[in-house]
């Protein structure tokens, strides 16, 4: 009979949310909003870019002016106007730059009349590109030979592939890359943070509902309160399992059907030998090896499929266990306003391992990003931010274990609070009185 209730409870849950519209919305809009806001920078930077500026220059050391290069940005126009003449007749362009004759021994002499205000990115672009002349100036009184020749030959950029020597020494193993790792820990750990926050104060919000309504008064006649808190845990959890099911089987589509389709013919070879173990396979097809590596991560269909089967597991141990916390709250308060202090010894846990990510971006191997990966609190978290990383599987399932087990205990504890909190109206009980509570005996 109790398991019965149960069940009708937790498909009343299910069904009130699924059924709405915001969460079809928030469903089907999430995943993209949030390829968009990893495309964002670099579109903003693309079409942020005004009109391109004239500035007339006045070079009395006749040293900057003949290398001072125009873009789409900026357009250099040298002028044989004394400063004076030309701030006060070429007010139609944006400004006048005035370089000073001892440029070379006194690099500050340089002054920007502009005609409309500038920005940090313009003015950093005319300064770099001053130094730079300079610097090849002075270099040319070395009097080196060929010296742009032997500059461009000197010049070196060094790119590492990584790989797993503990893993295996018998099979060639894909390339790691961190710059895919640190990505996609920081998504999971901020998807993380925001589940545990949202559809706990999603339970805690309904129980105070349903009490100032008066509703929970009848439920009880005929449901144990205990089978009541569990049937809207595990409801609720039920909502949260099907959106991360959702979002697992749009992405592993995008990632492992629809992404090698839209690759070039030679990026596709390049991330296909990569996957197969091949070293050199970057090198072969003349891209980048650190883009590679991050292809080849993010088009690996087992990858994806592991990196979700763990985040429904830790969304859903996460959940049930500050579900069970909230719900205790919302049971011993009658408005919002009250939850929110009584609340605030829950949600530190989950701001603490948002901060604890940084130190697993840092160090995903460090004793701190250990421990708060294994604490319950702050183990889905911070255990989804280093799982990209690929650490060892027994510290996965530890985890899990130590997280289940104190979903259990906490369980316990918040139904002794819940079955008193939900007859007591009209005063907001202090930390001291729901420890009184957990103490009563049935």
């Amino acid at each position: 009979m109790a398991r019965s209730n149960i069940l009708l409870i937790i498909q009343r849950e299910f069904n009130e949310r699924v059924r709405k519209k915001t969460f079809i919305l928030s469903t089907l809009i999430t995943p993209i909003l949030m390829i968009a806001l990893m495309a964002a920078p670099a579109l903003i930077m693309k079409y942020s870019r005004g009109e391109q500026k004239h500035i007339a220059v006045i070079d009395d050391s006749g040293v900057v002016a003949p290398h001072l290069e125009s873009s789409d940005g900026i357009r250099f126009e040298p002028t044989d106007l004394s400063p004076e003449t030309a701030r006060r007749e070429l007010t139609d362009l944006f400004g006048v730059l005035c370089i000073g004759r001892d440029i070379l021994t006194n690099p500050n002499d340089v002054q920007l009349y502009a005609n409309a205000s500038t920005s940090l990115s313009l003015e950093t672009d005319i300064t770099d590109q001053i130094a730079k002349i300079l610097e090849t100036e002075k270099l040319k009184a070395y009097d080196i030979k060929d010296l742009d020749r032997i500059l461009a030959e000197v010049k070196t950029t060094v790119t590492m592939k990584t790989f797993r020597n503990d893993k295996s020494q018998e099979e060639d193993t894909q390339a790691q890359s961190s710059v895919a790792a640190t990505a996609i820990g920081y998504v999971l750990g901020f998807i993380l943070y925001i589940f545990l926050l949202t559809y706990g104060s999603m339970v805690m919000q309904s129980v105070i509902e349903e009490k100032n309504s008066r509703v929970l008064e009848v439920m009880v006649s005929s449901v144990r309160p205990f089978d009541l808190m569990m049937g809207k845990i595990l409801g609720v959890a039920a909502v949260a399992v099907v959106q991360i099911l959702l979002w697992g089987l749009l992405v592993t589509v995008v990632g492992g059907v629809v992404m090698p389709r839209l690759l070039p013919a030679d990026a596709l070879a390049g991330v296909q030998a990569m996957q197969q173990g091949m070293p050199d396979a970057a090198s072969m097809s003349g891209l980048d090896p650190e883009m590679m590596q991050a292809l080849a991560t993010m088009t690996d269909l087992g990858y994806m499929l592991k990196i979700f089967g763990c985040l429904l597991l830790f969304v859903v141990g996460g959940y049930l266990l500050y579900s069970a916390m909230f719900a205790a709250v919302g049971s011993a308060v009658d408005n919002i306003q009250d939850a929110s202090q009584l609340q605030m010894p829950i949600t530190l846990p989950i701001i603490l391992a948002l901060l604890a990510m940084l130190a697993v971006i840092e160090d995903p191997n460090s004793q701190l990003s250990f421990w708060f990966s294994i604490i319950p609190f702050t183990s889905p978290v911070v255990m989804m931010a280093r799982i990209p990383y690929d650490i060892p599987w027994w510290e996965i399932g530890l985890s899990l274990a130590v997280l289940y087990a104190s979903f259990v205990g906490m369980v316990w504890l918040a139904a002794k609070i819940y079955r008193v909190g939900i007859f007591m109206y009209g005063k907001k009980p202090t930390l001291k009185e729901l420890a009184k509570w957990v103490r009563y005996k049935y």
